[in-house]
């Protein structure tokens, strides 16, 4: 147990992060001095100030407030980082060269899960979504909930809630191991599509490491597993586990799916009722597939049927995950985190749902070397399902450079006709805008920085 009673306040070495963010929030908000270090600003880092957070761009001593210079001070302060920090950052070194509390994020989260009934959304892509609809269902009830999410709702503009409940919405993030830390009350498991071989070597240690996660459920606690993977998962003891999704052997099933001019209908079968024409104004019948998990999840807590149904004609979904940015005739621009082929796939499969027919144009930034590595062959296949695909060189993230790994490796296993790479700084100013007619941006890495200049671009150039 980590000891917060004499702790005045918290630095947080990579502080821009969205996981990281959250937890600075959080102790802003219980009366704690923050202060922390990131690399680039951004939107996020911006609201931390406004929030009262002192944010530095540099990795230099001299920047770091009194209380967290002085080592005299040392037992009064808590260092928070996340793995994806370089061993060489100066400040984090001189923390642990200085003897200073020093835990990773996933060990503060895990502290804050145990005081909480925890409800917790694992899997390698639709986490974010999932536990962004989960949260939502509830702050929309009489429930209400707390929430630490990898991504910033719309419908709260923000990625930390907080609420008088019992019941506290996280992300459990499979990097690092770091949803070992976590103790949950609920667990859903979206996904086990392989990624992350950095750390687990292959698919099999990464199966194992999720079902460990599963273990750490509470005794009398409920798992909810994509019927998909259910195959997959090894229910611990004393644990209650059920299936979501399209199929019809599964627990909790939409069905009767239908798509409107601008919204879905669907029904929700649970194993004791049907919820019936519930409308949802999202694109996406994977979307439709992770609200089933969400509802289940709410149920489970208390949600009465009307406030689901309320709740998910209300949903504007996660900022940067099919973030519908412009959409004019003849004009669309969309913004997608999608880093890995699977999560691709889903995002194409919707855009195409949703712009049935149109020329779709994509711009993608690949995400680590060594996932461009194990996955060049799935990205080159789900890419060339683009009209047009402009590559830009490998987001590296916390890793250096592997030989003869650079994004070419994608680029020359296309068999698209339509290919380009171009550099980051190339973009807007080499798009054909004229030409475009649904415009996708995808990656994890700092390709959310073209987000709005682009925007801008095309609300000048063709939006009259």
């Amino acid at each position: 147990m980590i000891e917060f009673k004499n702790i005045e306040g918290l630095y947080f070495v990579g502080i821009g992060g969205i996981g990281m963010s959250a937890l600075a929030l959080y102790f802003v908000k219980g009366g704690y001095t923050i202060a922390g270090y990131d690399r680039s600003e951004s939107s996020i880092t911006h609201s931390l100030i406004e929030n009262g957070c002192a944010v530095t761009y540099k990795d230099d001593l001299s920047v770091l407030p009194d209380l967290f210079r002085n080592v005299s001070d040392k037992s009064r302060v808590i260092i928070v980082y996340t793995p994806a920090i370089p061993a060489e950052n100066k400040i984090l070194s001189f923390f642990r060269s200085n003897g200073y509390l020093i835990y990773k994020r996933s060990k503060i989260l895990g502290e804050i899960s145990l005081n909480t009934d925890t409800l917790a959304v694992a899997g390698t892509h639709g986490k974010t979504t999932v536990s962004t609809m989960i949260a939502h269902l509830l702050k929309q009830s009489h429930i209400d909930c707390s929430a630490f999410l990898g991504g910033i709702s719309k419908n709260y503009d923000s990625n930390l809630l907080l609420g008088d409940s019992k019941y506290t919405v996280m992300e459990a993030d499979e990097f690092d191991r770091s949803f070992h830390r976590l103790k949950p009350f609920m667990a859903v498991v979206t996904s086990l599509d392989a990624d992350h071989l950095d750390i687990y070597g292959d698919e099999g240690t990464m199966i194992k490491a999720y079902n460990e996660f599963c273990g750490k459920i509470r005794q009398g606690g409920k798992l909810i597993v994509n019927n998909k993977i259910r195959k997959e998962i090894v229910v611990p003891e004393g644990v209650s586990c059920y299936t979501y999704g399209l199929d019809s052997d599964a627990d909790f099933r939409s069905t009767g799916i239908k798509r409107h001019k601008d919204y879905y209908s669907f029904n929700i079968k649970t194993p004791s009722t049907t919820i019936e024409n519930l409308h949802f104004a999202f694109p996406g019948i994977i979307n439709i597939e992770n609200f089933t998990a969400a509802i289940a999840v709410a149920l489970m807590c208390g949600v009465t049927e009307q406030e689901i149904r309320k709740a998910v004609l209300l949903f504007q979904g996660v900022r940067r995950r099919f973030d519908i940015r412009i959409n004019f005739p003849g004009l669309a621009y969309v913004d997608d985190y999608a880093h890995h082929p699977e999560e691709i796939r889903a995002c194409i499969t919707c855009i195409k749902e949703f712009f049935t027919g149109r020329k779709i144009t994509g711009i993608f930034q690949p995400h680590l070397f060594s996932r461009t590595r194990d996955h060049a062959d799935g990205f080159a296949k789900i890419l060339d399902e683009l009209d047009e695909v402009i590559l830009l060189p490998i987001y590296p993230a916390r890793e250096k450079p592997i030989e003869g790994v650079t994004s070419e490796l994608i680029f020359n296993k296309m068999r698209s006709g339509k290919k380009r790479l171009l550099a980051k700084e190339d973009i807007p100013g080499k798009l054909d805008t004229p030409e475009l007619d649904v415009l996708l941006t995808i990656g994890a890495g700092d390709i959310d920085t073209l987000v709005g200049p682009i925007e801008e671009k095309l609300k000048r150039e063709r939006v009259k």
